[in-house]
């Protein structure tokens, strides 16, 4: 169970608005081991943490690269392809379709825009430390009957642990939040912070910056 808000505008009229403004939230086993978001590839070209359980060593949950692709997963209890192409605008994504209307994910997506309303005022880490503080958000939405009927049994006895953007459970939940800002000019700040030693009290923060190659 992860969850992704972002918005994005490729040509914004504003030298102080934001091409996109990316806030994601890795929710996890604590005890699945991963390396911290780093530059990696055959040229450092892609910025991204990387998993490290065995068998599956070397994949990413969330990733850009120096030219400005970027890659996110989140798991899907109910597979289905959608084609329909999305342009700019402010959307948000968890384990099913784009901005499918689980609670968790309109709520989340209201207090991010919020705070992207905000954005062309305040300073980069201003508007870092309040994106953090939605993807801390811990107030289970519910009922949710979306949630209900797409994971059915499967989420039905642990529901009330998921119906939050911040999923906090014994051994599973969010463990990294990630923040990815890329401005008028191209300059990219990533901020991740994670938890550490499968500690919830306990975290870290680092930020990479660097601007997109043409």
């Amino acid at each position: 169970m992860c969850i992704i808000f972002f918005k994005f505008d490729p040509r914004p009229v504003s030298k102080n608005a934001y091409r996109l403004i990316l806030a994601a939230n890795r929710d996890e086993f604590y005890n699945r081991p991963s390396k911290l978001a780093d530059f990696w590839g055959s040229n450092n070209e892609i910025l991204s943490g990387l998993d490290m359980e065995e068998g599956k060593e070397g994949g990413t949950w969330l990733g850009i690269t120096t030219h400005g692709k970027l890659a996110a997963l989140t798991n899907y209890l109910q597979p289905r392809l959608d084609h329909a192409a999305r342009g700019r605008g402010v959307y948000g994504l968890s384990n099913a379709l784009l901005d499918t209307p689980w609670r968790k994910l309109c709520f989340g997506k209201r207090l991010f825009q919020e705070a992207v309303a905000q954005s062309q005022a305040l300073p980069k880490d201003v508007l870092v430390a309040q994106l953090l503080d939605v993807l801390s958000n811990e107030e289970a939405q519910l009922p949710d009957p979306a949630i209900e009927d797409q994971g059915q049994e499967y989420v039905q006895p642990i529901l009330n642990k998921y119906a939050a953007v911040c999923v906090r459970g014994p051994g599973y939940g969010t463990r990294t939040n990630t923040i990815i800002l890329v401005d008028a000019e191209g300059h990219v700040t990533f901020t991740e912070r994670s938890m550490l030693d499968k500690d919830p009290s306990r975290w870290e923060t680092a930020t990479h910056e660097f601007t997109l190659q043409s």
